[in-house]
């Protein structure tokens, strides 16, 4: 009888752990983040706008961004299917080689900048902002500022649908209804 004892609790413990389930791979997710030299040979096989995320460390706004809109399964889903996305440090030392030609750094003060982040926002070094380019590796417009995930929804849509060829943004934005509540 003792044996009996200290064997059903084996048993039933054996029993238990084979109806545990392995744990299954979890789907790679997130948007996937490019630097600007893999999305322009990406680019070269397979052509797709480029949306670039410009930020630096220390920005507060930036942060919030990647926690908040950056991480929204409908951004995620929209930008890996349409864009190249790029993180773009504006702040790096590394030389940056662009379109045939090349960005260094500058220093200024304590900190400094990366000559291609000030071309791309026109001189205004304002974190986080948003650059786009179409396939061709022209700049389409910069968005300067923290986006919520709506307000960032109707903008990749705005530009992937080329509806900024023919449309005005004030006019588009009145008109986009999204798939993200507020």
């Amino acid at each position: 009888m003792k044996k009996l004892f200290f064997a059903v609790p084996v048993i039933i413990a054996l029993i238990a752990f084979s109806f545990i389930r392995k744990p299954q791979p979890v789907a790679e997710s997130g948007i996937k983040w490019m630097t600007l030299k893999q999305a322009q040979e990406a680019q070269k096989k397979q052509p797709k706008k480029i949306f670039v995320d410009v930020y630096t460390d220390w920005c507060g706004w930036c942060k919030r961004m990647d926690a908040t809109t950056f991480v929204h399964p409908t951004i995620v889903k929209y930008v890996n299917d349409n864009f190249y996305a790029v993180k773009f440090d504006a702040e790096t030392q590394e030389t940056i080689n662009f379109n045939g030609k090349e960005y260094k750094y500058t220093p200024q003060g304590t900190r400094g900048y990366n000559a291609w982040a000030a071309e791309m926002l026109s001189g205004q070094l304002s974190y986080p902002t948003t650059v786009y380019l179409d396939e061709s590796l022209t700049e389409i417009f910069p968005v300067p500022g923290y986006q919520d995930p709506q307000t960032f929804e109707a903008v990749l849509n705005f530009v992937a649908s080329n509806s900024y060829k023919s449309q005005k943004w004030d006019d588009y934005q009145g008109h986009f209804k999204g798939s993200i509540e507020k």
